[in-house]
């Protein structure tokens, strides 16, 4: 029966990594441990203090501190308390832990480095954490490059690596998994030469030109992109890219969550690929954005986050759980929007529609054109049917 990560480390834990290689399901254990909160238990980067055991947090006075994420702290404790269990992970050492929200800057950015039982080196890289501003830098991603978290990534690995010299893995999940790609694509040649692979666990893409620049092809080979049946935030600014598609127990957007992924006999259930209508969505998405000139990215993302602030809630936890009142505070703010702001915030709505509504067309006349009939989808309908959930 298929379980979750959680149901992996408690079945494989006791496995060396002699015994059972590093795999991909090891990767995105790592990749969710990069959300803990190791402020002040692990050596900052700029500290160069020697590697810490996961089993030794668990004496700190701040051990708690670890889960401050509220949204998956009962998950996250099960996770280290499976890794801890077993000798897979029980010997695992921590170092260069380092966490930036710089609000000036729209920046959050946080990595570890990880020290696995058999020597191997992986770096995570965290992803959108609950803060606005992580929020916000995601969004930066459509027009901006480098966004500073992406600038950090490479400091970090450049410097890292640079200490260590040897083989390693690097990776994350969402925001993380893009700046793993990013950093490996932009570090210094000497250490993209040490990467054994890049895993991206649902996370964005980069447009054409940055994939140009950064001389993508050079690390193709070892890129891992792994995405549930579902994927919205890992196949933006995603076309004609390898992937692997993993099932998931959850619908629509709630597949984003790690733990909602899907692992039998120590390997990711896989699916045959992202829902047919998930895809055409995620193309829309992708080629509205692309067709909107710098002003308009900016003026639309600026506008969004001055709302959201305007609910003057610290992280999307605190805008969630008190809804009412920070809706009322978006609204308002959305009245003192000047003219020009709306009009250009009208056109940019509005040349979604059209897209999407060429896609219709298109699809339509394809179909008409190939003679399929009706029944022959219904199937795939009523499958896809489930992701349109209210998660979404």
């Amino acid at each position: 029966m298929a379980g979750t990560i959680i149901d992996y480390l408690r079945k494989y834990g006791d496995r060396s990594f002699g015994e059972r290689p590093m795999n991909d399901v090891d990767s995105l254990v790592l990749c969710q441990l990069a959300y803990l909160k190791f402020d002040g238990m692990v050596p900052d980067i700029r500290e160069n203090k020697p590697f810490v055991y996961l089993k030794e947090l668990r004496e700190h006075s701040d051990f708690d501190r670890l889960f401050a994420d509220v949204r998956f702290e009962k998950s996250n404790r099960a996770m280290v308390e499976a890794a801890l269990a077993g000798r897979r992970f029980n010997t695992l050492r921590l170092n260069g832990y380092i966490n930036l929200v710089e609000k000036e800057w729209e920046t959050q950015f946080c990595a570890v480095t990880f020290l696995l039982e058999d020597g191997t080196i992986y770096i995570a890289f965290r992803g959108t954490d609950e803060t606005i501003v992580g929020w916000k830098e995601d969004f930066n991603m459509a027009f901006l490059s480098p966004v500073p978290g992406q600038a950090y990534s490479v400091k970090y690995l450049n410097m890292v690596m640079g200490r260590l010299r040897r083989p390693f893995y690097v990776g994350g999940h969402s925001k993380g998994g893009n700046l793993a790609v990013y950093a490996a694509m932009k570090c210094i040649p000497g250490v993209r030469e040490c990467i054994l692979k890049i895993y991206s666990m649902d996370g964005p893409g980069f447009r054409p030109e940055v994939l140009r620049e950064g001389d993508y092809d050079k690390i193709a080979d070892r890129v891992v992109k792994i995405l549930p049946h579902s994927s919205m935030v890992g196949m933006l600014f995603e076309r004609d890219i390898r992937y692997q598609v993993v099932e998931s127990r959850s619908f629509g957007l709630a597949q984003h969550d790690p733990y909602s992924w899907l692992v039998e006999e120590g390997e990711f259930v896989q699916a045959e690929d992202i829902y047919e209508r998930r895809k055409r969505m995620n193309n829309t998405i992708n080629e509205w954005i692309l067709s909107l000139n710098e002003q308009q990215l900016c003026t639309f993302v600026d506008t969004l986050y001055q709302v959201i602030s305007a609910s003057q809630a610290e992280d999307l936890i605190e805008f969630t759980s008190n809804w009412k009142r920070s809706m009322n505070r978006v609204i308002a703010a959305l009245k003192e929007v000047d003219e020009q702001t709306a009009r250009i915030l009208r056109e940019i709505v509005r040349s979604l529609f059209e897209i999407a509504g060429a896609h219709m067309r298109r699809e339509f006349s394809e179909r008409r054109s190939s003679g399929k009939g009706h029944g022959k989808h219904k199937s795939r309908r009523t499958e896809e049917s489930k992701e349109v959930s209210p998660t979404e």
